[in-house]
């Protein structure tokens, strides 16, 4: 595949690193100094964007009207994600967003839904922390918001705080607990390192091409199972 990616930060160069082992082509590397609306998508396969939030919403509405596939790990934008979807269809296109594209934590993602639904008329209080390095931008995670809102879906809970902190060196840890004056019950994910996150998108791309339409990982990890 012929690889768009918008964001060259750390993650960018991580997928980078991973795709040309594959044997893909990295054609396109967006930064503030390479603006992704000014990039020429006429030889690219797919755009995968782990840009900022307050672009996002711009280098995404730009590869979709330039009918390019995107697989989309940014977060924190998804107040708009309704003009995204609204915008893919009009232009037929194919649009993948996912809070997180590591295997592990889509699993820990399923684990939590489940054990929110078991818990669901249980007399404990649940809370959430994520832990990330001091320079990821947005505050919850996206993922944290990902795992409150699963379990909203099936915990009628008044309140669930989400508890952020800022690591230098830190990748990323995810926690829910469930506390009572019983016990207390813990489902944790750890990543040691941003390849999962990277070969994760990376199988979203390679999954996406030839196809239409409004996906999330979870379309991907059916198919691959």
């Amino acid at each position: 595949m012929n690889i768009a990616i918008f964001g060259y930060g750390k993650m960018g160069k991580k997928i980078s690193e991973h795709a040309l082992k594959k044997g893909h082509e990295i054609l396109i590397k967006s930064n503030s100094k390479n603006p992704a609306n000014k990039s020429d998508l006429s030889n690219i396969d797919v755009v995968i964007d782990f840009s900022t939030p307050n672009s996002a919403f711009e280098n995404i509405s730009y590869a979709i009207n330039n009918k390019t596939p995107v697989i989309s790990g940014t977060t924190n934008w998804l107040n708009k994600i309704d003009q995204i979807h609204k915008l893919c269809k009009e232009n037929n296109g194919a649009f993948l967003y996912s809070s997180n594209f590591s295997l592990g934590v889509n699993i820990f993602f399923n684990i939590n839904r489940r054990l929110a639904d078991l818990m669901k008329k249980q007399n404990y209080k649940v809370s959430i922390s994520e832990t990330h390095h001091t320079e990821k931008l947005d505050s919850p995670s996206g993922t944290a918001i990902t795992i409150y809102n699963d379990i909203k879906k099936n915990k009628n809970e008044e309140e669930i705080p989400i508890t952020s902190n800022r690591k230098s060196n830190e990748i990323g840890t995810h926690e829910v607990n469930y506390i009572s004056d019983i016990d207390n019950l813990t489902i944790k994910h750890v990543a040691k390192s941003r390849d999962g996150f990277a070969l994760g998108a990376l199988i979203a791309a390679e999954w996406i091409q030839n196809k239409k339409g409004i996906f999330n990982f979870e379309d991907v990890l059916k198919d691959i199972a």
